[in-house]
């Protein structure tokens, strides 16, 4: 069984986000940059699959500028097989990121689709469900725990109520959630490996997509600073501010 994770390239979530000056959108110059976490999760679990003997191919994709071969290269080192790099310096929109990784997956013929439940720059969490929607294929978004049953998968998944667990037949795509797994670090003597991985590649044109934007950002700006708190002497006080002032009971 073949599994393809995508993967994207983002600010370090560690990294304090600044926005430019002209607020056209968020600095990343001379900025830490890393792996979305949830793709690090999407990732831990097809390298678990294939060790378990589940899976027999893992390929990792990235879609994005020239360093986002750093990216794939860090998936291979936690033991993904072989990468797909799709370079553009636009900043994709979900639908044209869901249409190109359609043109993969119809090209590569994986039964899965891992990828995280949403990037933390955009927050779209978007791009899964529109896979899915596109290659017409089962879904399962974020997945707590997933399981592979002969030609299906159970996945139970984290919902505002708790757990919900559902079965998919193959080929389905799942979103991953943060407690599906604990990313692995990668070893020195992989990191090495992971330089002689092959890396397909290719351009948005190769596949035939059209990545023209369908929004446009007027202006990006900081959330205001929150305003210090204040200390009540007792709950009828508290009750009081929360009633008349907070206006939140």
């Amino acid at each position: 069984m073949k599994v393809l994770v995508p993967v994207k390239r983002v600010l370090d979530y560690n990294v304090k986000a600044r926005v430019k000056s002209d607020q056209s959108g968020v600095d990343l110059s001379n900025v830490k940059m890393s792996m979305n976490p949830f793709d690090e999760i999407s990732v831990e679990e097809a390298v678990r699959m294939q060790e378990s003997g589940t899976a027999s191919e893992t390929i990792v994709v990235s879609i994005g500028p020239a360093r986002a071969r750093e990216t794939i290269r860090t998936a291979l080192a936690m033991g993904m097989d072989r990468g797909i790099h799709v370079q553009t310096d636009e900043d994709l929109e979900p639908l044209a990121v869901a249409k190109i990784l359609k043109a993969i997956v119809d090209a590569e013929g994986p039964e899965i689709v891992i990828l995280g439940k949403q990037a933390i720059d955009n927050d779209y969490g978007a791009t899964g469900p529109m896979l899915a929607a596109l290659l017409d294929w089962p879904q399962g978004t974020f997945a707590n725990t997933i399981e592979k049953n002969g030609a299906s998968l159970s996945v139970k998944r984290e919902v505002d109520g708790g757990l919900q667990t559902v079965k998919l037949e193959l080929p389905a795509v799942v979103t991953t959630d943060l407690r599906l797994n604990e990313p692995r670090y990668a070893s020195l003597p992989n990191i090495m490996r992971a330089k002689k991985k092959p890396i397909d590649a290719k351009t948005p044109g190769d596949y035939g997509v059209d990545t023209a934007p369908r929004l446009k950002v007027l202006k990006v700006t900081e959330p205001p600073a929150r305003k210090a708190g204040i200390k009540v002497e007792n709950v009828a006080m508290l009750v009081d501010k929360l009633k008349n002032e907070a206006g939140v009971i």
